[in-house]
């Protein structure tokens, strides 16, 4: 199994797909799980209308993949935290679908129109999505990581 495959799987079956949440690792933490295999994916994060987490793949239990990320709401009188979450897991399930998690991606959901852009790969790579609702940009998150050596 390559890593890349398990990334897109482990973001499909955690916040995406509704994952089953842990006990918190550190109080007030929001912590998610996947494992296949000698892989594991853990997704641990602070907040809600505005956030901060950060995934780490394990691979035989050492770390080999982490990405930070931190969203936040622009204009709360254009989308819901609600509205928000929504946008983002019904697109980042459209672009898993397509075997991938980095950007060059747009998915228009109601009236709001979800942007995901990045530059490298699952091995270093940065990025940004946001929401738009009439042409205003009204949530953003950005995001970056790649692979970690010993």
């Amino acid at each position: 199994m390559d890593l890349h495959s398990f990334i897109v799987r482990a973001k499909a079956a955690t916040y995406v797909g509704d994952g089953k949440k842990l006990l918190s690792y550190r109080p007030g933490s929001h912590d998610l799980q996947f494992h296949e295999g000698a892989y594991a994916y853990m997704d641990s994060y602070f907040g809600g209308t505005d956030f901060l987490g950060q995934e780490v793949v394990y691979h035989e239990n050492i770390p080999v993949w982490v990405m930070n990320y931190y969203g936040y709401i622009l204009r709360p009188e254009l989308i819901t935290p609600s509205q928000a979450g929504h946008v983002i897991k019904v697109s980042l399930s459209a672009m898993y679908g397509e075997g991938r998690f980095l950007g060059g991606f747009e998915h228009r959901v109601d009236d709001f129109i979800y942007t995901d852009t990045s530059e490298g790969t699952h091995e270093h790579f940065t990025g940004k999505e946001w929401i738009t609702y009439e042409g205003t940009r009204c949530y953003e998150l950005v995001y970056h990581g790649g692979l970690v050596k010993p």
